[in-house]
């Protein structure tokens, strides 16, 4: 009869030897309008069996380490199991659990902005930090469809964070960012990974009349970059300045939704739908400033900001061709608001921290 480490062993390799079928199988499910729940926890546990003891002492955390708070966009040192580090068939799984909670069109920038690495390395005359393999994948807690745990893939200029709790989905901070914005030659010239975010928005501050412009515009420069940065809570101080959408008109305002929807839709089915939700409760109280020039090429940086969302981008850095582009919640950032729910109902006295404040 085998022991109970050998049956052990025996399973971990055998997970071990199907990755590659599990790996398409899930894509398959995170590409149909299936619960985001599932099909994450189906994809965490996937990669996280398929991996050795060693790599999972590097990719897993209890939840209620401080480390989940922990998200960066620049090219730092990070804590996790990067790309590089895996077997062919252990990096399919980790890209099954980035597409679990992604849309197609998510996944398509996350993967493109990841590849965009090669270019900027040649650019950089092979700068050191440039990698399309320094993505790090990070799994806390014990993925299951009804308890609570959470994801991060995280890198530079991929940053997104993921919470289940008993079901629920939270998908904040979810940063994208790019450099260069667009590719000025070689074989992939004219590639803008983030042009949507670019051009949507210039159309709304463009469609605006004079007086509309002097609300909106808030600075003739633009800050270097988004104001929030790497914060763990999304604070910014004051009142929201800009334009409300109130004094917005009917097509300006179809501009500025379809600006929204544009970030909305970069998330699985679940959250998008979280976030229209947010976009619709928020009615006329929503405010989009911008600051710097508003024709293509010149230095800006835009915000909309609600009661309980942020979103920020900025393309100054390198000549204005560098975006840094993000989605927080001002309460539901690393699912805040879901575990102080769950904690509250569970009546626990004792309970993992849910976010120290800076």
């Amino acid at each position: 009869m085998q022991s109970h480490s050998q049956r052990g062993e025996f399973v971990r390799v055998r997970a071990r030897a199907m990755a590659p079928l599990f790996a398409i199988v899930l894509l398959g499910v995170a590409y149909a309008k299936a619960p985001a729940t599932p099909t994450m926890s189906s994809a965490a546990r996937a990669f996280l069996d398929s991996l050795q003891a060693e790599q999972r002492q590097q990719a897993a955390f209890k939840i209620d380490d401080d480390e989940r708070f922990n998200w960066f966009y620049t090219p730092v040192a990070r804590k996790g199991l990067p790309l590089r580090d895996m077997t062919p068939a252990q990096r399919q799984l980790a890209m099954a659990l980035l597409r679990a909670g992604l849309s197609q069109q998510g996944y398509t920038k996350a993967t493109t902005i990841m590849s965009v690495e090669d270019i900027l390395r040649v650019l950089e005359s092979n700068g050191p930090r440039r990698d399309p393999e320094g993505y790090f994948f990070s799994v806390f807690g014990e993925p299951s469809e009804s308890g609570v745990w959470a994801y991060r893939i995280d890198g530079h200029h991929v940053s997104q964070n993921f919470t289940i709790v008993r079901g629920k989905v939270a998908g904040s901070p979810s940063f994208f960012g790019v450099n260069p914005a667009e590719v000025q030659g070689g074989e992939h010239k004219g590639l803008r990974v983030l042009a949507r975010e670019e051009d949507l928005a210039r159309s709304v501050i463009q469609a605006l009349t004079p007086e509309q412009r002097k609300l909106a515009i808030v600075s003739a420069d633009a800050p270097r970059d988004i104001l929030t940065e790497h914060s763990r809570v999304a604070a910014l101080n004051g009142q929201p300045s800009g334009i409300a959408l109130s004094a917005l008109q009917g097509a300006q305002r179809e501009k500025l939704g379809v600006l929204l929807n544009e970030y909305a839709d970069n998330v699985t089915d679940e959250i998008a739908a979280a976030r229209r939700d947010q976009i619709r409760k928020a009615g006329t109280d929503l405010w989009f400033a911008w600051a710097g020039g508003i024709e293509r090429g010149q230095p800006h940086y835009y915000r909309i900001q609600t009661a309980t969302f942020l979103i920020e981008y900025d393309d100054t850095q390198n000549n204005a061709n560098h975006i840094h582009s993000v989605w927080r919640d001002f309460k539901g950032d690393f699912g805040r608001d879901l575990l102080a729910a769950h904690y509250q109902a569970s009546h626990l006295a004792q309970r993992p921290q849910i976010a120290p404040l800076d």
